[in-house]
């Protein structure tokens, strides 16, 4: 019976805050399949502890422990924060940070980077290592497959036409090919109309002019190709492609493969892109017009938006349209000093000022609109009364005061505006400066001492007062770098060492020199220890200023670095070489002799400094220099050899014969002896060299010059066994010796013995295997017998085995290969090979050929650049600037050419070892080689 009550049943009664059915007994709410919607998430672990603790505590007992509620701690403290190191939160929380922190922070700092720095090329050497591991176990399918890709150059045309055709051999799958075959499908009723005009003929002309004949039907469709555009296409590709490979990782990058951008390079490729406004598409405009109107509707307080469809109107010449909008927009945005400035830059005249005034109304903080508005006037009184109208409401504006400074044409009133402005803003070194600069010496001390106590972080005071100095002729009684050095040190403001380089190159171009010396002299040596590679980090850092052009710089590295290495002969000659290129003759002889001072057992120097003297005239001084050398190096082989040079250049045969005799009696190197017996060939004297060559023969039979001397001196007096004995015997005593073999070989061929000159090449691998010369030389052989189809299998196995050599590939690309192949197979090459001066030269020859003067005469720099010490590379070059290149440029060439003193080089070293060619200089052999490739 129901009660009388107002109160529900227990059933209906709603349930108590925070309910889970079933928690008592362990149980979580859960749904069935049957319900709709996806299941309910039953409680999580902190609502279970918060419910336990809350009807803990109603019934006044202990909060349970039996599902993991635990007593919640008094302190709500969150210990997590202590786990981060970096985080100042708790104990340091009331800490402060001063000077004492800052200079162990930047302590810290500076050790962290120097053991980077040391560091770094070992990181750098270990990662290029597995780099490279990396690349040669996990080649690409292109790299696998090259050498047989190349070995199909040797298919002929039979052998290619009896390839059998690929086919279902097994029979599967042959009745649904067949039913396949016999579906049919609908054909368009273009198609149709397309076959019904084909045979008529048509005269009318089109508006463009062509004939709408059949044909004209043909290359609308595409099916009349155009073959000259496709080769022009081509060889553009190709031409970009190779520039590509030559610069390194560009191939890369054009394929897809490269794991990094240049930004560099990115962002220049963007704005080669961008369109001019007569190629933009109408149909573009509209479209981006559309979207800029929803972008100004969404968001009319956005400047970007309004720029953006002005400069879409003016894009599309509606210029009108353009300062519509943008009138617009500034009166959306009326804080906008972007807009405001497109506003003024579409408007002229009266209107754009009109519309600044407008603009410095709204934003008279704004320095841009008040420069802005100075530009506008064309008178400049009214330019200063615009300028002093911004400085009463921008006081601090440095920029300000610097166009008012320059819109004074009298010093005394600009030095007055100055003066103000360092009251106003004493921390702006570019106004101390500046008025430093207008006032007399001895003013301009007193302002920079101003600017010291004002700024006593600035090291730009301090270079100022240096110069200052210089120009006062002071600078040797007072070492201003030194009390700046101490200074900034002191403050904590010092400069790195790279930094200070480049504040002593600014002052390089600005004429102060003294200046330049001083502050590499001081700072130089700032921040590296002695466990540092000093030498190196300085000898880097003059190599990067004479890359820079700035050579007094290099000089004064030079200067501090040879102070404390004193004895280093490298680093004299790294000094000896920047007089020799960009001093005068004077400094150079300085140096030369403060060099022999400091390092006297070294030949080289004593060499150097003789040859300098013999070349300006002075042959006795250049004597004293060699007797000085003798005194110091005693029985030298050098020095002597140096001596017989001297004598002989000079016409003293008789001393000169006389010096070698001493020479192999008291100093009988090898070398001696060589130089003995090249000079009595020299002379014509092939009786004395013979025996000469005998003589050092039983003294050193291991010496491979002297047998190669001997064959060549039974050549010239026409006794070719006697030549193929001495060859033979050198070959079995020197079997290393590649010349020598060539030699052989060719002293075989001069002979008419063809199959001779092939067992002597194939000796010569044996013995020295994997040698691209012997490759090189086994090919030419058999192209110069004929057998072309020979040359090219040596060719294909010579590259298989010596993969990586430019003489090789340049032989191949040259002379086997089809002149339209010659590109893309150098392209090849260069990927192979990288860097090669030989294969650099043969791809200039290529465009050279195809009449590319340009890219011609880049390639031939590319190649000088890389190894000038190759006198082939010289003398194509030459060549190419005979015919091509104006007298200015030959004669630059020739002088680069002769500082050079190239030695190596195929036809070089030919021309150069002629016993005939001896006396000769650099240019005249440079000549000489050039007629010898026109053969």
């Amino acid at each position: 019976m129901p009660t009388m009550s107002g109160r529900k049943d227990f059933l209906s009664q709603p349930a108590p805050e925070n309910y889970v059915a079933g928690l008592g007994r362990g149980a979580t709410g859960f749904t069935t399949r049957s319900d709709l919607g996806p299941a309910r998430e039953g409680p999580s672990e902190e609502q279970i502890k918060e419910a336990l603790a809350k009807r803990a505590q109603a019934l006044g007992a202990a909060p349970p422990t039996a599902y993991g509620a635990t007593e919640k701690k008094d302190d709500d403290e969150d210990e997590e924060r202590f786990q981060d190191p970096d985080s100042e939160v708790g104990l340091f929380a009331g800490g402060a940070y001063d000077k004492d922190d800052d200079e162990a922070d930047r302590i810290y700092q500076d050790v962290d980077e120097k053991m980077d720095r040391r560091r770094k090329t070992r990181r750098e050497e270990r990662e290029k290592k597995e780099r490279e591991a990396y690349e040669r176990d996990n080649p690409k399918i292109q790299q696998q497959f090259a050498d047989l890709k190349r070995a199909l150059s040797t298919v002929t045309d039979d052998e290619w036409a009896n390839l059998p055709d690929v086919g279902d051999l097994t029979g599967k799958n042959r009745r649904a090919k067949q039913n396949l075959r016999q579906r049919f499908y609908a054909i368009p009723d273009s198609v149709i109309a397309g076959a019904r005009d084909a045979m008529q003929l048509d005269t009318t002309v089109q508006e463009d002019g062509a004939a709408t004949n059949g044909a004209s039907g043909d290359a609308a469709d595409g099916t009349m190709t155009n073959f000259a555009d496709i080769g022009a296409a081509r060889d553009k590709v190709l031409q970009v492609r190779l520039d590509q490979a030559a610069r390194g990782s560009g191939t890369d990058t054009a394929a897809g493969n490269a794991t990094n951008i240049d930004p560099k390079g990115y962002l220049t490729s963007l704005t080669k892109s961008e369109l001019k406004a007569g190629e933009v598409e109408v149909g573009d405009v509209k479209r981006v017009r559309v979207l800029l109107e929803s972008v100004i509707k969404t968001n009319p307080k956005h400047p970007p938006g309004w720029i953006a469809a002005a400069r879409l109107e003016e894009i599309a010449g509606r210029v009108v349209a353009a300062r519509s909008v943008i009138a617009r927009g500034c009166e959306s945005c009326p804080k906008s000093e972007d807009a405001w400035l497109e506003n003024i830059r579409l408007n002229e005249g009266q209107n754009a000022k009109i519309i600044a005034a407008n603009a410095i109304k709204n934003n008279d903080r704004s320095v841009r609109l008040w420069l802005e508005a100075m530009r506008l006037e064309q008178d400049s009184r009214a330019k200063k009364r615009v300028i002093r109208r911004a400085l009463d409401h921008l006081p601090q504006s440095v920029v300000l005061w610097k166009e008012a400074v320059n819109l004074e044409e009298n010093p005394e009133d600009a030095r007055l505006l100055l003066a103000k402005a360092t009251e106003i803003i004493p921390l702006s070194i570019e106004l101390w400066l500046a008025l430093a600069r207008l006032e007399k010496p001895e003013n301009a001390q007193r302002i920079l001492n101003k600017a010291h106590k004002a700024i006593p972080t600035s090291h730009e005071v301090w270079i100022a007062a240096a110069r200052l100095q210089e120009q006062m002729g002071t600078s040797e009684r007072s070492n201003v770098m030194k009390k700046a050095v101490r200074e900034l040190a002191r403050e904590s403001a010092m400069l790195k060492r790279e930094e200070w380089i480049t504040e002593a190159e600014k002052c390089e171009v600005e004429g102060a020199i003294l200046t330049c010396n001083a502050i590499v002299r001081e700072t130089l040596g700032w921040g590296l220890d002695e466990d540092d590679d000093r030498k190196e980090i300085w000898m880097e850092d003059a190599r990067g200023c004479i890359t820079r052009g700035k050579y007094e710089t290099a000089r004064a590295i030079y200067a501090y670095a040879l102070r404390i290495f004193f004895n280093k002969r490298s680093v004299w000659l790294a000094a000896v070489d920047l007089e020799k290129n960009h001093g005068t003759k004077e400094t150079l002889w300085q140096v030369l002799e403060k060099a022999v001072e400091a390092c006297p057992q070294s030949e080289v120097l004593w060499m150097m400094l003789a040859k300098e003297k013999w070349q300006a005239g002075q042959l006795d001084d250049a004597r004293r220099v060699l007797v000085r050398a003798f005194n110091q190096n005693p029985n030298n082989e050098d020095i002597w050899l140096a001596a017989v040079k001297l004598e002989a250049d000079n016409n003293q045969i008789d001393q000169a014969r006389q010096l070698l005799q001493t020479a192999r009696r008291e100093a009988g190197t090898t070398r001696v002896w060589v130089e003995s017996v090249a000079f009595e060939r020299r002379l014509g004297d092939n009786e004395a060299s013979l025996d000469l060559v005998n003589q050092a023969l039983q003294l050193y039979p291991k010496a491979d010059e002297l047998w190669m001397m001997k064959g060549q001196i039974y050549e010239e007096k026409n006794k070719l066994p006697q030549a193929r004995e001495a060859y033979n015997t050198g070959t079995r005593a020197c079997p290393k010796s590649i010349r020598l073999w060539l030699l052989a070989c060719r002293l075989e061929e001069k002979a008419g013995a063809i199959v001779k000159a092939r067992s002597v090449l194939d000796r010569a691998r044996l013995a020295v295997p994997k040698n691209a010369e012997l490759w090189t030389e086994t090919v030419r052989v058999e192209r110069r017998a004929g057998n072309m189809a020979q040359a090219k299998t040596l060719m294909a196995k010579a590259l298989q085995e010596v993969p990586n050599s430019g003489l090789l590939w340049s032989e191949n690309i040259w002379y086997l290969e089809a002149r339209t192949q010659r590109r893309p197979r150098s392209l090849e090459a260069i990927k192979k090979v990288d860097n090669d001066p030989i294969l650099f030269v043969t791809v200039a020859r290529i465009f050279w050929y195809e009449r590319k003067l340009d890219k011609a005469s880049n390639w031939f720099e590319k190649a000088i650049l890389l190894d000038s010490e190759i006198g082939d590379t010289w003398a194509w070059y030459f060549k190419f600037l005979r015919q091509h290149g104006t007298e200015e440029k030959r004669e630059e060439v020739i002088n680069h050419c002769v500082l050079a003193e190239p030695k190596n080089g195929e036809v070089w070293s030919t021309v150069a070892s002629s016993p005939r060619n001896a006396s000769k200089n650099t240019e005249e052999l440079l000549n000489l080689v050039v007629q010898k490739l026109e053969e």
